[in-house]
């Protein structure tokens, strides 16, 4: 039985995710149901696709992912299904496969045609649901709707890259639990286009030459603690999913503070790297 991934804005506190859940085990009693998050802020595209690109390669081929988020049916936000990287996505047209497909096409991608035959304001629990136990099943996503050429395209979650090849404009597409700020520019993108060349990262009014593996990097150890450098320090880096970061080392929201409020970088604030 393939398993089914939940990725929602629904939160924790209404039965929204209880019920998902509910429906999934009564028409597949074996499912197996991994949350990835339900924390997504509210209606936000851009976040979930960064969280879902890097969650749903770590889960065997053939899994399925419901993604909940800005999920109401309408003329401007069709339902569709997609088949990409072997794992199958089941969603909302809204622009959230963008990221995931950047680098991969999907194998097939249908309209989700069922609505016809169910009445329904919650449509994650009572379509996305009826067409993930579809899939795990062994179903054909023909069977549900038809097959359509593309989906949505957002262009905020793609960097632009100047014609001169000397300037990548990016932007924050998240902010983590640490209040650091993860930007839509790949380590792979900084290396097809920097080439090995000096650069700059400006992110509002701060800049940085440097650009580190990991947070502790800016530590020199060999010096006595007091002399090292202090919580709170700036720094850009490639975190572990391998998009740039501007980061507080060991940054705390309550305490230290971090880059979204530190150094004013939420959501879609602009950071650019100038290679000399």
């Amino acid at each position: 039985m393939s398993i089914i991934t939940l990725t929602t804005d629904f939160g924790i506190k209404d039965h929204f995710v209880g019920a998902v859940k509910g429906t999934i085990y009564s028409e597949l009693p074996n499912a197996r149901i991994v949350d990835i998050t339900h924390q997504i802020s509210p209606f936000n595209i851009t976040e979930t696709a960064y969280i879902l690109r890097n969650a749903y390669k770590k889960f065997p081929d053939g899994s399925i992912h419901i993604i909940g988020v800005d999920a109401e049916l309408n003329d401007e936000n069709k339902h569709i299904a997609i088949k990409l990287d072997n794992h199958y996505f089941i969603c909302a047209d809204n622009g959230v496969i963008s990221l995931l497909a950047s680098e991969i096409s999907p194998e097939k991608i249908v309209e989700i045609n069922i609505h016809e035959y169910i009445e329904s304001s919650f449509p994650v629990l009572d379509v996305f649901v009826k067409v993930a136990c579809h899939i795990a099943r062994g179903g054909k996503l023909e069977i549900i709707g038809k097959i359509i050429p593309e989906f949505k395209k957002i262009s905020e979650l793609q960097p632009a890259i100047s014609s001169d090849h000397n300037t990548i404009s990016g932007s924050v597409i998240y902010v983590d639990n640490y209040g650091n700020s993860i930007s839509n520019i790949s380590e792979k993108l900084f290396n097809q286009v920097g080439k090995g060349r000096a650069y700059e990262v400006i992110a509002n009014r701060y800049s940085f030459t440097k650009i580190h593996e990991k947070y502790s990097d800016i530590v020199d150890f060999s010096l006595p603690k007091e002399q090292r450098q202090k919580d709170g320090t700036k720094l850009a880096l490639f975190n572990s999913a391998k998009y740039l970061e501007i980061a507080m080392y060991r940054s705390n929201l309550s305490t230290v503070g971090g880059a979204v409020s530190l150094l004013g970088l939420s959501y879609r604030a602009s950071i650019t790297v100038n290679f000399n």
